[in-house]
């Protein structure tokens, strides 16, 4: 970690002013929204919302036009120089292992949080709009072991990048890494032009982050316009609170372990991921900070092949935040509608969680599909994701800071047991 004492004296105030103006961005699209909520009729206010919202969807575009070819570039690179299949297993290994048990550690959370304090409990239905749930309830139907199988194995390697399927990617890459690895020095000059490749869109990650401000505000404005947040907190307060409480222990915990392993480092990875964090807080999307997540990982001092080779998955295996939700939302649903689930039912809907929600990275509202699906397969009604509709934005926020902190964390770990071994 010898290359975090590094940092130029110009690259500090430059990060710490984009993460100000992000902040002050998040303060004043909140005051927008809020002032139109409160001045506009309903049709003014969704109008405003809908076109105010083209700022974030402008932002979370550039950076999605920069995510498959950084992904197959960075990857293939890293493998090609991890050198051999050992290598690649060693580090593949030790990565789904933390992983798996990151996840199963997430969900536990959530399950003990949801039954001790029971926020489901006592819940009105009468004025739950069940129309509302069609968005999400409509995806379960395509939601199988086959559906599963065909997210993770691309059928195209361009379709895959077309569509940004990272875990597709991540599958061509790792083949392509090793077959590149495996005839030598012949592949060069090629592995050399990826590698170029890849440096040239990390250039670009800092033009597009740029606009990290305003794409913020336009999605907090957008949602503040539409949403009585007074109201919602105060219908809410207790599922709300319950789930805070529930993503607080999840960071204790990740905090924790980050700290066994990184000791006093773990301090300056957490200046390092700010930026990261607040953007995929202010827009929803851990997605939106994948590249920018990149950048500041290689300069916290993690080799790039391992950052390019735990990053793609840790977006497709390691979302703590939304793993801790999912078993939060799934049992309190079964709370609201006097549904009685004894401890083994729980923990085989955990098993249930930890499988299915691996094929569906990147699936809108990926989360509330899964809470969907497995509330249909334990004979919960799903029109029960309406309960939890109103204010899943705002849950989304702080589930999309937990899985940047998680996958950099894991990243970070993983990367200085590697950098023991040479």
């Amino acid at each position: 970690m010898s290359n975090t004492t590094h940092t130029s004296q110009r690259e500090k105030p430059q990060k710490n002013r984009l993460t100000l103006y992000i902040l002050v961005a998040m303060v004043l699209g909140g005051v927008l929204g809020g002032i139109v909520h409160a001045y506009f009729d309903k049709a003014t206010a969704a109008s405003f919302s809908t076109h105010i919202k083209l700022l974030a969807t402008i932002f979370i575009r550039l950076v999605q036009m920069i995510i498959a070819p950084l992904v197959l570039t960075t990857l293939v690179v890293g493998i090609a120089k991890l050198g051999d299949i050992k290598s690649v297993g060693r580090i593949g290994g030790r990565a789904l292992a933390w992983f798996f048990t990151a996840s199963f550690v997430s969900l536990i959370v959530g399950l003990l949080w949801v039954n001790f304090l029971q926020p489901g409990v006592g819940v009105n239905l009468s004025e739950i709009d069940q129309t509302t749930a069609a968005e999400v309830t409509d995806k379960t139907q395509d939601f199988s072991i086959q559906h599963f199988i065909e997210h993770i194995i691309p059928k195209s390697v361009f379709e895959a990048m077309a569509t940004n399927e990272i875990l597709q990617i991540v599958i061509f890459s790792i083949f392509f890494g090793l077959a590149a690895a495996s005839i030598g020095d012949n592949v060069k000059p090629v592995i050399n032009a990826l590698d170029k490749t890849s440096h040239i869109i990390l250039k670009m990650v800092t033009f597009v982050m740029r606009f990290a401000p305003i794409g913020v505000f336009g999605a907090i404005a957008g949602v503040f316009a539409v949403k009585d947040v007074s109201d919602l907190m105060l219908t809410y307060t207790k599922f709300f609170s319950s789930f805070l409480v529930g993503i607080a222990s999840l960071w204790i915990v990740l905090l924790l372990v980050g700290y066994l392993f990184l000791r006093s480092h773990l301090k300056t990875l957490l200046k390092r991921i700010v930026s990261p964090l607040v953007i995929a807080f202010g827009t929803t999307s851990s997605e939106a900070v994948f590249p920018k997540l990149t950048e500041e990982l290689e300069r916290f001092g993690i080799k790039d092949r391992i950052v390019s080779f735990m990053l793609p998955l840790g977006y497709s295996f390691n979302l703590d935040g939304s793993m801790m939700y999912m078993t939060f939302a799934s049992i309190f649903i079964a709370q609201v509608y006097g549904i009685p689930l004894d401890t083994g039912t729980q923990l085989t809907m955990l098993l249930v969680l930890m499988l299915t929600s691996k094929g569906i990275a990147g699936v809108p509202r990926a989360s509330l599909v899964v809470v969907a699906a497995t509330c249909g397969m334990f004979n919960i009604p799903i029109e029960g994701v309406a309960l939890i509709l109103p204010i899943d934005h705002f849950c989304d926020m702080f589930r999309s800071a937990t899985n940047v902190l998680g996958n950099s964390i894991a990243t970070a770990v993983v990367g200085q047991w590697e950098s023991k071994n040479e």
